[in-house]
């Protein structure tokens, strides 16, 4: 089973085995604005997963909505994933996107999935073999989803949630949006937060595009007093609550949770309550 993160150096010497998968979560562009250090090249053999289109459910009201089980089985497929397979997921932010597909494979039973620390970016630097296109050929897998409906909350038990305080939401967004001092990227949605959560940016788990070392997550995380309450992460979208999500796996053995609609689908709902400050 693969550990939560992989090093560069352990995907270039496993990169050969037929079992390794990898797949290159790369995005043209995001809403926190990160540039990628490298744009056009990919690690030899990557397969291209979309992210945006083909693994975000389109019929949604809100962005980056996870896919119903038999939908993600079947692009997993066309995608050549097996049970057996070891996927690695990267992308040219160093940890962004990759953290979210991560997710999704777990949340859909995969457990054998692991995010290239460092990216694109680390690969690169250390010397790895680079291409200019993804692969494209090869068999049709033969995955099988295993929806966990524990790993993704809703709305109505995040609202049910600010009485019973059953869990702890902790929000990836920045400290200005949270706050309610800065605007939210997407048009149109207020700032704030939800009632009782708990800030903690995604980027304060990250250095240099690779995830801190487990002794810094763990102070991080100490210093917000969350105990053994089961952690449900939000940011924007679901997308960098993910990036949280994957620090919290390396160092606690908290339930986590991602509430998938996060502030996005929050702020654009009537009647729920909104702090600021």
């Amino acid at each position: 089973m693969l550990p939560s993160i992989v090093s560069s150096s352990w995907l270039a010497e496993q990169l050969a085995r037929p079992e390794v998968i990898v797949l290159d979560a790369s995005t043209k562009s995001n809403v926190s604005g990160k540039k990628p250090e490298f744009e056009h090249c990919v690690i030899k053999g990557a397969r291209y997963i979309d992210l945006n289109g083909k693994f975000s459910d389109q019929n949604a009201q809100f962005p980056n909505t996870l896919l119903p089980a038999s939908q993600f089985e079947a692009e997993a497929q066309l995608l050549g994933i097996n049970q057996e397979s070891m996927v690695v997921v990267y992308d040219n932010l160093g940890i962004y996107n990759s953290a979210r597909l991560w997710w999704m494979f777990k949340v859909m039973g995969h457990l054998n999935v692991a995010v290239l620390n460092g990216g694109l970016s680390a690969w690169v630097h250390e010397g790895y073999e680079t291409v200019e296109t993804h692969e494209s050929s090869f068999d049709v897998g033969n995955f099988s989803a295993s929806f966990n409906p524990a790993a993704i909350i809703h709305i109505d038990q995040v609202l049910e949630n600010l009485e019973q305080r059953a869990f702890t939401v902790i929000d990836a967004r920045s400290k200005g949006r949270f706050d309610g001092t800065a605007p939210e990227p997407r048009e149109g949605t207020s700032s704030g937060h939800i009632p009782n959560s708990l800030n903690l940016p995604f980027d304060h788990v990250l250095e240099n595009g690779f995830l801190k070392s487990d002794e810094a997550l763990r102070a991080i995380f100490a210093d917000l007093h969350i105990e053994d309450q089961p952690l449900v992460f939000s940011c924007g979208s679901g997308l960098t609550a993910c990036i949280t999500l994957l620090a919290a796996e390396r160092v606690l053995p908290n339930q986590l949770s991602v509430y998938d609609g996060s502030w996005t689908e929050w702020a654009s709902s009537e009647g729920t309550p909104i702090d600021r400050k």
